[in-house]
């Protein structure tokens, strides 16, 4: 066999196994690592279901290999925030803001996250050691780091560099949490694109006026923060897939 042959296989091997993860990162986002299908992911990857098994042994595996793939890329878009050339209180707004751009956008990594803080609830470990291995812990180190930063060159404000950080993301999982009872007591739909838009830029200003010392400071830096992250691509269809939901009952 020569090298460049060698080398097409090694490449299609590699495109197999690509498609295979995203396939099995919808499938099991969806359905769980329990009500999953190997055929069903197969018919996604468009490969043979033999496959899926020569390349990850069982569904177990095969879940556990997808999950790492998609933590991994979260760690890395998140720690592209924090490694930024800019000030710590600008990568602490754009953490807030890729944060909230991570919950709207990555559906497949949220539903996962949330199959697997169930299961830590009821005391299986699963897969939440990678994803602290992975993300958490790396993440958390680094935030600490930056907030220490801001604090000692006197752009932050002083106070805990850990409720900081709850308070920049957890209004995020907040809002994305009480949307459907906000629907039901406000005039207005949190879930528009519209309404979507004007949240995640009152996120940014609010943090621009809540964390800096110097206020005026903090406001050039969420004006500038926002001008360099527009609104991402969202797949609104799986937005409101909730509201279908309700309709269908």
């Amino acid at each position: 066999m020569t090298t460049s042959t060698t080398t097409v296989l090694s490449d299609r091997a590699a495109e197999s196994r690509a498609r295979i993860l995203e396939a099995a990162l919808k499938e099991f986002s969806a359905q769980g690592l329990a009500g999953a299908r190997m055929d069903t992911i197969a018919s996604i990857a468009g490969v043979n279901k033999a496959l899926l098994y020569y390349y990850f042994e069982s569904k177990e595996k095969l879940y556990l290999a997808a999950f790492e793939a998609i933590a991994a890329r979260i760690r890395d878009t998140t720690m592209d925030v924090f490694l930024r050339q800019a000030t710590p209180g600008e990568r602490v707004l754009r953490a807030a803001l890729n944060h909230f751009d991570r919950i709207l956008t990555q559906h497949e990594f949220q539903n996962l996250l949330q199959q697997e803080m169930m299961r830590l609830h009821k005391g299986e470990s699963g897969a939440m050691p990678i994803l602290v291995k992975r993300v958490f812990t790396p993440v958390l180190t680094m935030y600490q780091s930056m907030v220490r930063e801001g604090i000692e060159s006197g752009e932050l404000i002083d106070v805990d560099w850990l409720q900081m950080h709850l308070a920049t993301l957890g209004t995020n999982v907040f809002f994305f949490l009480s949307a459907p009872i906000m629907r039901l007591v406000l005039p207005t739909d949190p879930y528009t694109p519209e309404a979507i838009e004007e949240r995640r830029k009152a996120i940014v200003w609010y943090l621009g006026q809540a964390i800096f010392r110097d206020r005026q400071h903090g406001m050039e830096i969420a004006k500038k923060v926002l001008a360099d992250c527009p609104m991402p691509d969202v797949d609104w269809d799986r937005v409101n897939l909730w509201r279908k939901n309700e309709r269908a009952k």
